[in-house]
């Protein structure tokens, strides 16, 4: 697949860092890929504007703010026609159990990410919220036992 943005190896590179660590100095992610500091600024500053990197964020431990259960939801939907599809998109957003959703293809049509203060809670939004709401047709859950690798959204295959 091509790439949609012109990138070279030092874009890469601080594309690299900052998914491993976003907090970083622009001094030490100037270090860490080799150039001086006020380039790597105009680099990073292209790469936000380009919306290649969308956003910084803290990432949270879950369990110890007493968000012990992590499921998944795969929900089928009556109709798949585009307008029911952005109905339920949007109505996700209005869930905040929900921490990640996934329009996919194959026998279900989204993929929900829940993540839940304890099984009570996850159950009640599955009977009460999900399998009520409109156009819902079959909702299939999977509760997680552990995390087993935790990476960036992105894999750098490229230089």
């Amino acid at each position: 697949m091509p790439l949609k943005a012109d990138l070279d190896a030092i874009d890469w590179k601080i594309l690299r860092e900052l998914q491993a660590d976003g907090r970083m100095t622009n001094v030490e992610l100037s270090s860490r890929v080799g150039i001086s500091a006020p380039p790597c600024l105009r680099r990073v500053k292209r790469l936000e504007e380009a919306g290649i990197i969308r956003g910084y964020r803290a990432l949270l431990n879950a369990p110890a703010l007493g968000l012990d259960v992590v499921a998944f939801c795969l929900v089928g939907l009556h109709h798949q026609a585009d307008a029911e599809l952005r109905t339920f998109a949007e109505r996700t957003r209005g869930w905040p159990i929900v921490r990640d959703a996934w329009m996919v293809s194959g026998e279900s049509d989204f993929l929900l990410h829940c993540v839940a203060s304890d099984l009570g809670a996850f159950q009640t939004f599955v009977i009460e919220e999900l399998t009520s709401t409109p156009n819902v047709d079959t909702v299939r859950t999977a509760l997680t036992i552990r995390r087993v690798k935790d990476e960036g959204l992105v894999s750098f295959e490229r230089p």
